[in-house]
């Protein structure tokens, strides 16, 4: 039998909600329209879906902006928790990472400038100049292919679209779903090449430690409610119009 004191003490603890935790969440601001800075607002689906989760599990979020070369390696010091950009599931991340469900479905695409004829899909690649951002699985997929020796592969940070609308370069590899966006909200004259040549899945990545696998264990619980309520695609098509978060 218990004493009444930890009786007392047992039924205190029950009653004390766990305290809520602070999920650092690293995004990059600066792809539309997934995650951007409007009027010094930090905005778009992953920024949503953040929120989302954070309410589901009852914790805060705290968003952390860098440049997406660095997001990687402020997940793997503990500066933040977690990454929402359009983190793309791969064998070499998986190795190295605990990855929630997937919750957004997509494809990698060439876009061109518009009018250009010489490129009408990923096999016309070779002999141009292609740019992906630093540190994007892109640059993997390019370097996969057959003729990946044939293209000048450009890695950076800057404008890709400006760039390739300016001439800069002959393309530049995007994920289909905000090249479709960018070509739509912005005055770049660009167009799609092809359909996408590569089915990706994007997910948010946490450290295989004890407490990172916990805590993906935990967001991928609230990515699964956010399905099943309806809410995870509402967010959707409040960004693009259509479910992104689903498998075709």
């Amino acid at each position: 039998m218990f004493s009444r004191s930890t009786v007392a003490a047992l039924a205190l603890l029950v009653a004390v909600p766990a305290q809520a935790e602070t999920i650092r969440v690293g995004m990059s601001g600066g792809y539309f329209p997934f995650t951007f800075v409007k009027q010094d607002v930090l905005q778009g689906f992953e920024v949503d879906v953040a929120r989302a989760v954070a309410e589901q599990t009852g914790d805060e979020v705290e968003f952390v902006t860098m440049s997406f070369s660095g997001l990687v390696g402020a997940l793997e010091t503990g500066r933040i928790d977690t990454i929402a950009n359009q983190i793309t599931i791969t064998p070499e991340r998986e190795a190295k990472f605990t990855f929630s469900q997937p919750y957004v479905y997509d494809g990698a695409q060439v876009i061109v400038k518009a009018g250009n004829e010489e490129i009408s899909g990923v096999e016309d690649l070779k002999g141009k100049s292609v740019a992906v951002n630093l540190g994007s699985n892109f640059e993997e997929l390019l370097r996969g292919l057959p003729f990946a020796d044939e293209i000048d592969i450009r890695t950076y940070e800057s404008n890709l679209a400006q760039d390739t609308a300016l001439g800069r370069v002959d393309a530049f590899i995007h994920d289909r779903i905000s090249a479709v966006q960018v070509i739509k909200e912005t005055p770049l004259p660009l167009a799609l090449a092809g359909a996408p040549f590569s089915e990706i899945r994007n997910a948010m990545p946490f450290r295989s430690d004890e407490d990172g696998k916990a805590l993906a264990a935990k967001v991928d619980g609230a990515l699964t409610e956010l399905k099943t309520s309806g809410k995870l695609a509402e967010i959707s098509q409040k960004w693009f119009g259509t479910d992104i978060t689903k498998a075709n």
